[in-house]
């Protein structure tokens, strides 16, 4: 059974940073890719990064690149999203997802989900 555990949400300032943290069980990284999305008041949610089981990163939205990067610990089992120079617009739930094999930019492609973090960012 898949599983997912979000961690490191928060209130932050524009301009300021927070780290999310997913931690995964029931499944090996090695086979799973973990991408994350999410989902703002009123919109529909959206695909932000993922990484395949092997390594490559893939960026499902042009407007975060060089804000956002995702990177994995396969020995504890985590997949982190470090977001910087965050803006009022990326208030959301953020929430990590696993899919057998390659990212995807499709919710619905995804097994297993984890019950997101809520992330703020306001002054």
């Amino acid at each position: 059974q898949l599983q997912l555990v979000e961690s490191g949400g928060g209130l932050v300032q524009p301009g300021g940073s927070l780290r999310l943290s997913c931690a995964v069980s029931g499944f090996s990284l090695d086979y799973y890719a973990v991408g994350w999305f999410r989902q703002a008041p009123g919109k529909e949610r959206e695909g932000v990064l993922c990484i395949s089981r092997s390594g490559d990163t893939v960026n499902f939205e042009d407007s975060l690149k060089g804000r956002f990067t995702i990177s994995r610990d396969k020995g504890k089992k985590t997949v982190d999203l470090q977001m910087n120079n965050m803006e009022p617009e990326d208030t959301a739930i953020y929430t990590c997802a696993a899919r057998f094999d390659a990212c995807s930019s499709s919710p619905l492609s995804y097994h297993g989900w984890g019950q997101g973090t809520q992330v703020t960012v306001s002054s």
